[in-house]
């Protein structure tokens, strides 16, 4: 994991995981330095990474105030219990749906727990966070924001796309991305992070788009991608046409089978056999 102060008030926690045939994914989590200071999602947890150490790069754990789960799966939960342990003054932002969905493998203490819903919004101090429903999503608890004093825009899942190197999808930005690559690798993540786009009515969909046009953020942060710079209504072209795209169907047993094939060692030679 690395950090990148992307604008005095934002860090980004960078890390990705590879993914074989689709590429590497970003999987970041984000310090908002408010007043009361915000992270928003904790990394993946996995046993060579250590949030904990990374967040103390950008802020000392102690002093955060709020934690916005963003949603509850296993790649924004992976620092929670720990980061709660050590911020005793820290409440989760989440919905009601995420903490039944937590409840079935380690509960939140519900006594840390700050229920918001899409539509309404947080004061931390010295800004109001304005809570609303990305376009694109893969669960149902998801709930991104908009930062009122600054513009800028976090939207969760939305906008992710794989990227070609882990260099890339742990970079500060999007800056050496072409925009055509950008457009298929975020057209490829919609088809398998939100699949159900192929059942959508077209026009409905580009309406949940509206928010976002008129706040016009020129700062998008996604948990699944590089800092989105002056590139909203592109990346809002770009998603907007992916209404009625087929989903992501990933490998089957069969290449499955074929895939560890080629991991398995040669076979030792018959001791029997002279060797020549």
């Amino acid at each position: 994991m690395s950090v990148h102060r992307v604008r005095p008030d934002v860090s980004v926690l960078s890390d990705s995981l590879e993914v074989p045939g689709i590429g590497h994914i970003p999987v970041n989590a984000f310090v908002l330095h408010a007043e009361q200071p915000v992270v928003v999602d904790t990394g993946l947890g996995l046993p060579d990474r250590s949030f904990l150490s990374t967040l103390a790069e950008a802020l000392d754990p102690a002093d955060v105030r709020w934690i916005w789960l963003t949603h509850p799966d296993r790649d924004h939960t992976g620092g929670i219990h720990t980061l709660l342990e050590a911020a005793p003054n820290a409440k989760v932002v989440t919905t009601f749906i995420a903490v039944g969905i937590m409840s079935c493998e380690r509960p939140l203490p519900l006594n840390r727990v700050h229920l918001l819903n899409p539509g309404q919004s947080l004061d931390v101090g010295d800004r109001t966070l304005s809570a609303f429903r990305p376009p694109l999503f893969d669960n149902p608890a998801t709930v991104g924001f908009f930062d009122d004093l600054t513009g800028v825009c976090f939207s969760s899942d939305c906008f992710g796309a794989p990227m070609p190197t882990a260099d890339t999808a742990e970079g500060p930005d999007l800056a050496g991305v072409p925009a055509e690559d950008l457009r298929a690798a975020q057209l490829l993540w919609a088809s398998v992070d939100s699949p159900w786009v192929e059942n959508v009515d077209p026009k409905r969909f580009l309406d949940t788009f509206r928010l976002l046009r008129d706040r016009e953020p020129e700062l998008v942060l996604s948990t699944h991608l590089p800092a989105a710079v002056g590139m909203t209504e592109r990346m809002i072209d770009t998603l907007g046409s992916a209404a009625g795209a087929s989903p992501f169907v990933g490998p089957d047993q069969a290449a499955l089978a074929q895939m560890l094939a080629g991991f398995e060692p040669p076979a030792a030679a018959d001791p029997g056999l002279p060797v020549t």
